[in-house]
């Protein structure tokens, strides 16, 4: 490379990293304005200094990959009313700390996971007043810190409403899927959606079917206050059967749904159910419930980001006609939490329960040998202490403490190994006739008799003497003293 590509090599990354404020924008420190100048194509390079970049109301027909490049600090990008009806799979690489996307009133037609991918810290994805007539079921995934999208005055007759759950979408508290033309709506999925995305599920002006399941539906809602329905009323409306279709207001009209019965709860949520297995094992989830009819149809949802019918087809999990689900051999990774959702097709009623499955090592044969070891050992130890205690305690009789020694007395000491085996003299005989006739009883607490004073609820029938050791006689009998 000769000295001059140097210079001009030198002179581009100058300039690219200069914070130079293209022709017509305006420019402050990190704010760069190019709204309404006429621009046809992303302007370029751009300050590496801009967090906030406005280039909407401009001719922009199409965004190439790397058009963002180098802009590490952008979280705000405003390209609302351009042409742009075609997103190339990497514009929005290399930003990943942008948190506010504006792409409405452009002409996009199908948006999917390649378009948005990378953006883990968006907030707000604004896609209203496009040309929308698909969204891809893994459009959002990924995009875990999103807050509120909107998807309203488009063309979409369906929704993936199974994508969004509680643990792939925590903080999300908007769906605005207004004005679009959607017919019919997957209500076992709706009934799914976190309680916060319900209040803020938008479905006004669709071109909804009427039927008891849509009534029931935003009857519930209109009844629980969620500002979806409340703020719109309105605007709630469907379509009759029959030749032309009748648009009548859904929440305005209550004869025309006089037939449907809206005591019943849309959702019934059995109590959480803790199951704990080993790796390795199979493992059978329930999906029992209330609803046993014939109609009823069920799904499952998994914790982890695979397909259920990739997983059922590879004979990894297998679903059987009861509505239970079979792990033919539990990883670790299927830890989580279960839940199985039942559909009564006929009634429109839904019913789900939730199972938390906990995955643990596999049992180890040397423990239980180990238990059991410890466990015999322990008891041949006890064993011998009751010997050793049986056998070998010391004398602890009042004799230990002998008067000096004489011949007869040692002859005659009882403290000797002989003395324990021999018959005890007359005086050993009645001291021990003395503590023979000595009982223990037990006494339970006293019953009140029949004139109301206490009798004892057991009574010793063997009199109690005492003995006067010294001189060998009676002193007091007990029935003597009665």
């Amino acid at each position: 490379m000769t000295c001059a590509s140097y210079m001009v090599l030198i002179s581009l990354l100058v300039r690219s990293s200069m914070a130079i404020c293209p022709p017509g924008c305006l420019c402050t420190v990190d704010i760069l304005s190019c709204g309404s100048v006429g621009l046809d194509r992303f302007p370029n390079p751009l300050p590496f200094t801009t967090s906030v970049l406005d280039l909407s109301h401009n001719r922009i027909t199409w965004l190439a990959a790397g058009s963002l490049y180098g802009l590490r600090r952008l979280h705000t990008l405003h390209m609302s009313h351009n042409h742009i009806s075609l997103l190339s799979p990497g514009a929005f690489h290399n930003i990943s700390s942008l948190r506010y996307l504006d792409l409405s009133s452009n002409k996009l037609q199908v948006v999917g996971k390649h378009h948005f991918q990378g953006l883990v810290e968006l907030e707000v994805l604004l896609l209203y007043n496009n040309r929308i007539t698909r969204v891809e079921s893994n459009t959002l995934v990924g995009l875990s810190n999103l807050r509120k999208v909107y998807f309203s005055l488009n063309q979409l007759t369906d929704f993936p409403f199974f994508t969004v759950r509680k643990h792939s979408h925590p903080n999300l508290v908007t769906l605005d899927l207004s004005s679009n033309r959607l017919f019919r709506l997957p209500m076992d999925d709706i009934v799914l959606l976190p309680v916060v995305v319900q209040k803020g599920l938008y479905l006004q002006n669709n071109s909804l079917e009427c039927d008891c399941s849509i009534y029931r539906l935003f009857w519930h809602w209109d009844q629980k206050g969620y500002a979806s329905v409340r703020d719109y009323k309105e605007d709630y409306k469907c379509l009759t059967q029959g030749e032309p279709p009748i648009s009548i207001h859904l929440l305005r009209t209550p004869y025309f749904f006089e037939n449907c019965t809206v005591g019943k709860i849309i959702s019934l949520l059995s109590p959480k159910a803790d199951k704990v297995v080993y790796k390795g094992e199979q493992v059978k989830l329930d999906c029992t419930g209330t609803l046993n009819e014939e109609e009823v149809s069920y799904s499952w949802t998994i914790p982890h980001q695979e397909n259920i019918s990739v997983l059922i087809n590879n004979g990894t999990l297998r679903l059987n006609q009861d509505g239970s689900l079979d792990i033919l051999a539990v990883q670790y990774t299927d830890s989580g939490v279960y839940r199985c959702t039942a559909v009564d097709n006929i009634k429109m009623v839904n019913e789900s329960r939730e199972v938390n499955l906990t995955v643990l090592a596999q049992r180890s044969t040397e423990e239980s040998f180990n238990t059991g070891y410890t466990t015999l050992v322990g008891c041949a130890v006890t064993l011998v202490l009751i010997l050793m205690y049986l056998y070998l305690t010391p004398c602890r009789c009042a004799c230990c403490k002998p008067p000096p020694p004489s011949p007869e007395t040692f002859r005659e000491d009882p403290c000797t190994l002989a003395s324990i085996f021999t018959a005890p003299s007359t005086a050993d005989g009645l001291k021990a006739k003395s503590q023979a006739d000595r009982h223990v009883a037990f006494l339970e607490p006293l019953i009140a008799g029949g004139n109301g004073h206490s009798k004892a609820a057991f009574v010793v029938e063997h009199p109690i003497v005492q003995w006067d050791m010294e001189n060998l006689t009676v002193i007091k009998d007990r029935n003597d003293s009665e």
